[in-house]
């Protein structure tokens, strides 16, 4: 059987990108593949994809912004996600914790950096962009704060988070959460079945 790469282009940023964090682990559990993480500015690729936030886009249509949150309770109730909570400092500048996530990769702390900074951003209501709650909420989980911190202002980590944004675009992305399935676009929450269904027609095809 031949391998199946999922990528998964995400910000802290985005409530959406952090539901599909949560559910990640059952399709990889029931498909054997695990998810590549690709932190990703969302800001940037909103500028470079001439896109703007739901929040931004829908602000002068009631009724669809009532149906966003409809189904946000809907995805939390199925999904048993009784943790969520939605982020007061909404919107988060999320340059500082994005480059955190390319220093954590250095690193080798990378799964427990998005782990804590996801948790941070949407079930305990911090307000990430700030110096000293990011320090406090890395050190309080066990990782190096000031490490993480201070690679995080490495020039080649800015670059490769650039770059990631950049190499987002060009293949089509818009947005966060975005996911690739051996090169096929697939964005939002709304998507994981198809993600999921995709991932097993290609192990199918292959075996």
């Amino acid at each position: 059987m031949k391998p199946v790469k999922v990528e998964f282009l995400f910000d802290f940023g985005s409530p959406n990108a952090y539901f599909c964090h949560k559910v990640i682990p059952a399709i990889e559990a029931r498909t054997g593949v695990k998810f590549e993480y690709v932190p990703i500015l969302l800001g940037g690729l909103f500028k470079l994809a001439n896109n703007r936030s739901p929040a931004e886009a829908f602000a002068d249509i009631p009724n669809k912004r009532a149906y966003e949150r409809l189904e946000v309770d809907r995805f939390v109730a199925k999904h048993r996600l009784e943790k969520y909570r939605f982020n007061p400092h909404f919107p988060v500048n999320t340059l500082k914790i994005m480059r955190g996530a390319c220093a954590a990769l250095k690193l080798g702390c990378f799964e427990r950096y998005v782990e804590t900074v996801y948790a941070a951003m949407w079930e305990q209501e911090k307000n990430m962009a700030d110096d000293g709650v990011i320090l406090e909420t890395l050190n309080a989980a066990g990782l190096d704060g000031a490490a993480l911190v201070a690679a995080s202002q490495d020039a080649n980590v800015k670059a490769a988070l650039l770059a990631n944004t950049e190499s987002a675009h060009a293949r089509g992305a818009f947005g966060s959460p975005t996911f690739f399935v051996n090169g096929e676009i697939w964005f939002g929450k709304d998507r994981l079945r198809d993600v999921e269904e995709e991932i097993l027609r290609l192990q199918a095809a292959s075996s």
